[in-house]
């Protein structure tokens, strides 16, 4: 299999939930203050079968453009490649790129693609009165005839299985690819950064922090024990990576294929 990053830049966000671009270099964190400052980088898997797709990240950037799209390009694929759309769940900065602008009208972004979303996750994102959710995204979505839902856990075919973890949102999910014993991990919120394996803590963004904080214990300790390649979606650095423990300690190494 061949794993992209489709890094889309670094963004602070604070209680708007507006996803301001920040750049290290010119942008001073004084600036925006009470704002969290994160990486997004959604992620292309080629297996024999597919062009996997995992979260689609903004989809934009600052001046309009579906930097989702580019991205996309830039890894030598086209969209219309794209066969396979797995979210883990629709918060905006998971499910912006799911949609594309075509002239002030939102048509899907992967004509040719299957989305998968946990019903549950889909239900509350009408359900709930929250500005993490962008249902003028999710009514494209829903006319177009491309959504696969799933109910708890399972696998969509041989190579690809799912599972609830709850803990961010309630019906988050994680997934697991596996192709000539080779297997990719893909935690989304649950573990989006590696360094987030080498602490305890609990955040503050997760609806459930203390269930979270210990699925990142969980993972953390699978991922070692099974040799998976991990994809971070929020990470610095390391986006895709190995986990390995030594006695009590754990160790992030960057995985180049």
């Amino acid at each position: 299999m061949k794993v992209t990053a489709l890094h889309e830049g670094s963004y602070s966000v604070d209680v708007s939930k507006k996803f301001i671009p920040f750049n290290p270099l010119v942008d001073k964190v004084s600036d925006r203050p009470a704002s969290l400052f994160i990486f997004i980088q959604p992620f292309l898997v080629k297996t024999k079968e597919d062009l996997i797709l995992l979260d689609t990240g903004l989809g934009y950037n600052s001046e309009g453009k579906s930097v989702l799209h580019q991205n996309i390009k830039d890894a030598g694929y086209n969209p219309e490649d794209v066969t396979k759309v797995l979210m883990s769940h629709l918060h905006y900065d998971h499910s912006g790129g799911m949609v594309l602008d075509n002239n002030g009208k939102l048509d899907v972004s992967f004509v040719n693609a299957e989305y998968y979303i946990q019903r549950g996750e889909w239900e509350t994102a009408y359900s709930k009165n929250s500005t993490s959710y962008k249902t003028e995204i999710f009514d494209v979505l829903q006319r177009s005839g491309q959504i696969h839902f799933l109910d708890g856990d399972g696998k969509i075919n041989d190579q690809i299985s799912y599972e609830i973890t709850g803990g961010h949102t309630q019906f988050h999910q994680v997934f697991l690819i596996e192709e000539d014993g080779e297997k990719i991990f893909f935690g989304a919120d649950i573990v989006p950064e590696p360094e987030q394996l080498q602490r305890k803590f609990i955040a503050k963004y997760d609806l459930d922090g203390k269930k979270a904080m210990e699925l990142r214990i969980k993972y953390g300790e699978l991922a070692s024990d099974n040799k998976w390649i991990c994809l971070f979606y929020h990470a610095k650095a390391k986006s895709i990576a190995k986990v390995m423990r030594k006695d009590d300690a754990i160790y992030i190494e960057e995985f180049t294929g």
